[in-house]
């Protein structure tokens, strides 16, 4: 850690949303008396227009950690859902912050929600979740591939190359663009990603001083909820591209309840399945909700995503 007197360095991908993010963690920091400076570190998964299940696990998270490794900053913010779920070596997430609105949601065209968009109309999405639960719907649409910050995908239905995308809503929170959205998506129909919405703020585990400092911001509710659902991702050996979507909510009495779905990629096939269990009990409730989804065959929709 940094002596007192001296500025933590946080590194940070240089993306409009991945700034605005960082910045949320430096403020809420100073509040408590630390001094923050955002360092910009470029990823390789900024550099490449390839799609996110081409890139490989962990493409916006290799070049912080490796930053952290070489002790050019002290901490970094990841949107949690990046993260690979293996554990890194000599890292350690110090916290968790609470988490912002985990849904997806619309954005379209004429301010349409999804049912009402018409007959062939054109969705982008870079997830192959999303692309996977749009398709179990049934509806007469079509989906699209799409990379690009948040500006470029909304610029597209802007400019009527897309009648709309799917994108997740605390990110446009984020970024203040939630105004924007045509349709917030009940994870009924589209259950986002694990840990989508959650921020890991993370340090070198020798650092004891500032995982210390840094937990200060950790919420125990969302930080339950995170490895609940990234368990799941876990046991079933999934990437954060594969077709797998879990939401955890977390009860005044420390209640955990656990949604999860495996999706083949076109929709023809998919497991939503459920389980609850305690606070305590989270990475538990996360790997028994896996094992029920490969029991009722979510490897062979797994293994077809490949």
């Amino acid at each position: 850690m940094s002596s007192p007197a001296g500025v933590l360095r946080l590194g940070t991908r240089g993306s409009a949303l991945a700034l605005a993010q960082s910045q949320m963690v430096a403020d809420a920091l100073t509040k408590t008396g630390m001094a923050v400076e955002l360092v910009e570190i470029v990823t390789p998964g900024d550099r490449s227009s390839a799609p996110v299940q081409q890139l490989g696990v962990g493409v916006f998270v290799s070049a912080l950690r490796d930053a952290l490794g070489a002790k050019e900053i002290d901490f970094a913010v990841h949107s949690y859902k990046d993260l690979p779920t293996a554990p890194a070596d000599g890292l350690a997430i110090a916290a968790v912050p609470e988490r912002a609105d985990p849904r997806d949601a619309l954005i379209a065209r004429d301010g349409l929600t999804l049912a009402e968009l018409p007959t062939g109309a054109v969705i982008g999405t870079g997830a192959l979740r999303r692309i996977a639960q749009i398709a179990a719907l049934g509806l007469p649409v079509t989906t699209v591939p799409i990379r690009g910050n948040v500006d470029t995908r909304l610029r597209k239905v802007a400019d009527g190359e897309l009648d709309a995308v799917v994108l997740a809503r605390a990110g446009l929170a984020r970024l203040g663009r939630a105004g924007e959205v045509t349709e917030i998506l009940d994870p009924m129909l589209m259950l986002p990603a694990p840990a989508q919405g959650a921020l890991a703020v993370e340090c070198r585990s020798a650092d004891t001083a500032l995982v210390e400092a840094l937990s200060a911001l950790d919420h125990r509710a969302t930080r339950a909820a995170v490895i609940a659902e990234r368990a799941l991702l876990a046991t079933l050996e999934a990437g954060c591209s594969a077709p797998v979507a879990a939401l955890a909510e977390v009860t005044e009495d420390d209640e955990i309840y656990l949604r999860g779905a495996v999706i083949s990629p076109d929709g023809r096939f998919a497991l939503r399945l459920s389980r609850t269990g305690t606070l305590a009990d989270a990475e538990q409730v996360g790997r028994l909700l896996a094992a029920d989804l490969l029991e009722d065959g979510a490897e062979n929709v797994l293994g077809s995503a490949e």
